[in-house]
This record gives C-alpha cells, sequence and structure tokens, in this order.
C-alpha cells in the first residue's frame, strides 16, 4: 500500500508491479492464529488503517480464487486490478470476508464497477489460475522468492522495505525485528526508498512479490 500511495510522485521513473505468490501453491498455507498475531504488528506500524481480527467461523480454506480474481482483469484494466486487489485486501483485513468465496470476490468486483461476467469465467475455469500459479513459479525459482512480502528490481536485486518483520519459529511470532518508522514517517521512508531504487540505475524496475495471505 505504501509504495502504491508513493508511486504517482515518481510517474516515468519507477513502476511498482505486484506479482501474486500464493503460499498455499507449496501446501503451507499461513495458520490462522500466526495471521491473528500478524495482525497487530502491521496494525502498530500503520495506525490509519483499518485493521480488526477475523471474527467468525468463515475462515478462508483457500485464496487462491483472490488473486484469480485480481489477475483476470489486470491485463485489461491495471488500474481497477490495482484497486481490486486493495478492496481485497479490505474485506479479509478489516472486515472479516471469506476472500476464498467467488461469491464474496464477483461482490467486491461488482462494488468496483469491474466486468462481473469475465471475472466470474475466470474463477470457473481453469486458465488464469494457471498463469497464477506460473507468477508463483517464477518468483520461486527465477528470483528465490520464499515468502512475503519480497522486493525487487526486475534484475533480481532485492530492496529492503522499511517494515518491521517478525521472526517465526513453530508457525508462531518468536521476536520482531526493528521498527524503523510508524505511520505517516513510512511515507517518507517509502520515497527514500524510491530514490536508492533511482540510484541504483534502474528507474522503472520495481517488482513487488506479495500475497494477501501476508
Amino acid at each position: 500500500m505504501r509504495l502504491r500511495q508513493v508511486e504517482p510522485e515518481y510517474a516515468g521513473r519507477v513502476r511498482v508491479r505486484t506479482r501474486p505468490f500464493p503460499l498455499e501453491v507449496l501446501g503451507r498455507p499461513a495458520p490462522r492464529a500466526l495471521l491473528a498475531e500478524e495482525w497487530w504488528l502491521a496494525a502498530v506500524q500503520e495506525p490509519a488503517a483499518d485493521f480488526k481480527v477475523f471474527d467468525g467461523d468463515d475462515w478462508p480454506t483457500t485464496t487462491l480464487p483472490a488473486f484469480v480474481a485480481v489477475r483476470a482483469i489486470a491485463d485489461e484494466d491495471a488500474q481497477l486490478a490495482h484497486a481490486l486487489d486493495l478492496r481485497v485486501r479490505r474485506a479479509f483485513f478489516a472486515e472479516s470476508r471469506n476472500i476464498g468465496k467467488p461469491d464474496v470476490l464477483l461482490d467486491l468486483v461488482r462494488e468496483l464497477g469491474g466486468d462481473v461476467a469475465r471475472v466470474q469465467r475466470a474463477l470457473e475455469g481453469s486458465v488464469v489460475r494457471q498463469q497464477v500459479e506460473a507468477e508463483f513459479e517464477l518468483g520461486r525459482t527465477r528470483y528465490g522468492v520464499r515468502g512475503t512480502p519480497t522486493l525487487m528490481l526486475e534484475d533480481g536485486t532485492r530492496v529492503h522495505l522499511p517494515i518491521a518483520t517478525p521472526r517465526i519459529a513453530g508457525g508462531r511470532i518468536v521476536g520482531v525485528r526493528p521498527q524503523t518508522c510508524l505511520g505517516e514517517s513510512c511515507r517518507t521512508a517509502t520515497r527514500e526508498l524510491f530514490e536508492r531504487v533511482l540510484a541504483l540505475g534502474q528507474p522503472g524496475g520495481g517488482t513487488e512479490s506479495t500475497a494477501r495471505e501476508a
């Protein structure tokens, strides 16, 4: 979200591209107990954002449909795909909605004025899902991505995000790396990150691999 907020200031110089990296393809989706801990870590770092620990029994058993829905419209309308990506995250992280259910995703697409029929066809078919899985495989094999969020340039150069990441052992958070910014100051830290990218001589080379399970 912070990258997207700052990106317009660097129009024509830095381009952020979000790639899907669904952890469940590895057969190990993040457990609910671990995500509940990460919820608070995210909320502390971004006080202005809406976070509410998932309330209810309708916990998603899969998030792949959410990736498919966003990918289905990305080639036609990048801005709408980005809006849907953020809307899906809010539905899960703030509204306790099951983003693994096609009807929930179609409601979100409808809310944003998107092509519901196009997304429904993608959810019912296998083509777009295969594209999502291919992106995952590209990140894993060519770029060595092992978790999310991972930020890198198009040549594979890793760039460190200004966030406090957790240390996880046994499926639980056992420590947190130092927090480098908080709230609005993170916008400044993100601008500094963009300046470092430009200094590397690769304008337009921002590539973000992330997953909604994070």
